[in-house]
């Protein structure tokens, strides 16, 4: 798909106005100019309204409001509103009514509660989406289209069993290959025919204790959706050629393959939503997954609360200068635009203490509205300076849904078993010194970095495992850890010593791996010192690789726990167990200072450091992001006195002073 280029930085968000009477409209409208908000997304949720009965259509409520926002010039990011069908519709279409795991045929009722295979429902969807194309292609106010809303509800519908054999048929061929891939001599599944298979449910209990099954329907799910997806896409792309779509991505990001759904669209689009006792590496995590969904093209934050959200178990409100800290945090690490949910606090139902833009009040002399304004001419002030530039990596980190997926599914070795966690434990580090990390496919190219990150690389497929050979030999430097190498893409380990196919480039083979208690430590000695670690012990042997550091406790004391191996002209690590963090960030710092391509730069805890670099305009802008709630003095890499670009004053003495949530943008040409 053709890169979509953005003219300006989106700001603004999600907006319910067929809640309000014209009164408030017009009243929202005022106070949208005053807190310069540039585009709103709507109607989300209003295709009972746009449709009251069958293929009767009433658009003159949604005429007004585009015409008096196109007025306001207020650009209008408009959904096809298919993510909640009327009730009308399940009740004459029964088959758009999904059933659930434990196979119960679900009632009209919750959003997104609609099966994504229904032939019913694709009909009607892309019927409304043509007609709402047909009226509007034109409009002065339409930006681009939205489509449908945090898709991710899992079928188990008659059909969906169909389709499903289907779709096994044609990845498979013959059901002998079929039998092979899943192994289903073990427990006598063994199937002699297509028609024999069933979706896994909490009937026969194989979405638990049958991975191989489970795995494929999760990926079926994902072709499933991308067919829905592109139901109303299609349409669109057509009627209104140029004009950007996409669909928001939940921030629970495990439910669909991301990196599979993407590239249908014109950008990548997520809801951030952290909690409150989340590090804001983990949220940087989120943010580098989303631009490495498009190999590094810009995002967009499609939602973000304003305020407290209303879903979390203890809904904190968010602390002065917090919402423009999260606003920067995800367009220092590439995002294009940031959108918030919602614009006007709503009226009633599950949602109503949901923070807003405009609180129930609808006062312009809120804190949160003070703060949303100055957010806002901040980011009018900055125009298209920063919109087109790139964050620039040379480290890479490996990751996969579909090994996030088998790992989780695995029966062992541990029941705390969380990828993402995981992953995140060792970008953590990186974060910290202020080394920008691409998050990248296994499929995707490692020329040009200097490290490559493979945390828990269960999953051996696409070649990956020759590429980061290759990688190595030629003198790249690879840090891999337990469960790597373990199976291959239908989780069949065929591989034998681990890690498998990667035993030559990490020079070790591990005979056994032990899992750890919640509270239970052992201990990582390397030199004189010991550190904490936990999860799991990898018993390691060693062939080429060099024991760096040694288990401290139980039978497996004084064995290698980390190892270091020279490959070609490069070099592999490989961590056995899980190390706490004082130990990652030691490594990681050792790590950097005898790497060229990477520059250290020595921040203060809890500030963020991202660069982006606009390639033609021969700019660079350096993000300083304080997550303290003290003030912070950092000491400036690179070039003298460089220009804040949100107060147009030049940095003097290399040093600047970050309020508590401070942000502050620095441009170098």
């Amino acid at each position: 798909m053709q890169e979509f280029s953005f003219p300006f930085i989106l700001f603004g968000g999600d907006y319910n106005p067929d809640q309000w009477d014209e009164t408030v409209l017009e009243e929202d409208i005022q106070l949208f100019k005053q807190a310069h908000i540039n585009t709103v997304v709507f109607p989300v949720f209003s295709w009972a309204k746009l449709e009251p009965s069958d293929g009767v259509y009433h658009f003159a409520w949604l005429d007004s409001i585009l015409d008096r926002l196109a007025n306001a010039h207020i650009k209008v990011i408009l959904a096809t509103s298919t993510v909640s069908q009327p009730a009308w519709m399940s009740q004459a279409y029964p088959d758009i009514l999904p059933v659930d795991i434990e196979g119960r045929k679900r009632t009209h009722g919750m959003r997104a509660f609609f099966c994504i295979n229904s032939v019913s429902y694709r009909k009607k969807a892309k019927a409304l989406a043509t007609q709402l194309a047909k009226r509007y292609a034109n409009h002065p106010a339409l930006f681009g289209w939205h489509i449908a809303n945090e898709y991710g509800t899992y079928c188990y519908c008659d059909y969906c069993q169909e389709k499903f054999r289907l779709y096994l048929k044609k990845r498979y061929g013959t059901i002998e290959e079929l039998n092979a891939r899943w192994v289903t001599s073990f427990w006598g599944r063994t199937v002699y025919d297509f028609s024999e298979i069933m979706l896994p449910t909490a009937l026969n209990d194989d979405y638990r204790f049958n991975p191989a099954v489970q795995l494929d329907y999760l990926r079926f799910m994902t072709a499933s959706t991308i067919d829905c997806f592109e139901n109303e896409a299609g349409i669109l792309r057509e009627m209104t050629p140029g004009l950007p779509l996409y669909t928001n991505i939940s921030g629970f990001i495990k439910k669909l393959d991301q990196f599979a759904l993407m590239p249908h669209m014109s950008f990548a689009a997520w809801d951030n939503y952290p909690n409150f006792s989340d590090g804001s590496h983990l949220v940087a995590l989120k943010h580098s997954i989303m631009r490495g969904s498009l190999d590094g093209r810009p995002f967009i934050v499609a939602e973000q609360t304003p305020n407290q959200q209303n879903w979390q178990p203890y809904n904190k409100l968010k602390r002065p200068g917090e919402v423009r800290l999260l606003a920067y945090q995800g367009i220092a690490h590439g995002a294009d635009g940031s959108l918030f949910f919602q614009m006007r606090q709503s009226l009633a139902g599950q949602e109503k203490f949901h923070g807003a833009v405009i609180s129930h009040g609808g006062r312009s002399d809120t804190r949160i509205f003070q703060e949303f304004s100055v957010l806002g001419e901040e980011l009018e002030s900055l125009k298209d300076q920063i919109v087109g530039s790139r964050v620039v990596a040379s480290v890479a980190l490996i990751f996969d849904w579909e090994n996030w997926w088998a790992l989780e599914l695995a029966s062992g070795p541990s029941k705390d078993l969380r990828y993402l966690e995981q992953v995140a434990h060792y970008y953590k580090a990186f974060h910290a010194l202020g080394i920008s990390v691409d998050v990248i496919k296994t499929t995707s190219s490692l020329e040009g970095y200097s490290v490559v990150l493979a945390p828990l690389l269960y999953m051996m497929k696409d070649g990956i495992d020759e590429k980061l050979k290759e990688y190595v030999a030629h003198g790249g430097t690879l840090v891999g850890t337990y469960l790597t190498g373990v199976a291959d893409e239908n989780d069949r380990c065929v591989f034998g010593d681990r890690p498998g196919p990667l035993s030559d480039v990490f020079g070790i083979w591990v005979e056994e791996t032990d899992a750890l208690f919640p509270n239970e430590h052992n201990g990582i000695k390397e030199g004189e010192k010991i550190y904490k670690s936990s999860f799991l012990c990898d018993r390691i042997h060693l062939n080429e690789a060099t024991a760096i550091a040694t288990y401290t406790k139980d039978f497996y004391a004084g064995e290698p726990c980390i190892t270091h191996n020279f490959y070609g002209e490069g070099e592999a690590w490989y961590f056995g167990t899980m190390p706490e963090d004082s130990y990652v960030l030691e490594f990681v710092t050792r790590l950097v200072k005898k790497t060229p391509s990477l520059v250290f730069c020595e921040v203060p805890s809890g500030v963020e450091m991202v660069k982006r670099v606009h390639a033609q305009r021969g700019e660079t802008f350096l993000f300083l992001l304080n997550h303290n709630n003290q003030e912070r003095t950092v000491t400036l890499p690179g070039a003298k006195d460089p220009i804040d670009v949100l107060t147009q004053k030049k940095v003097e003495d290399s040093q600047i002073v970050l309020p508590p949530r401070g942000v502050a943008i620095l441009s170098y040409i």
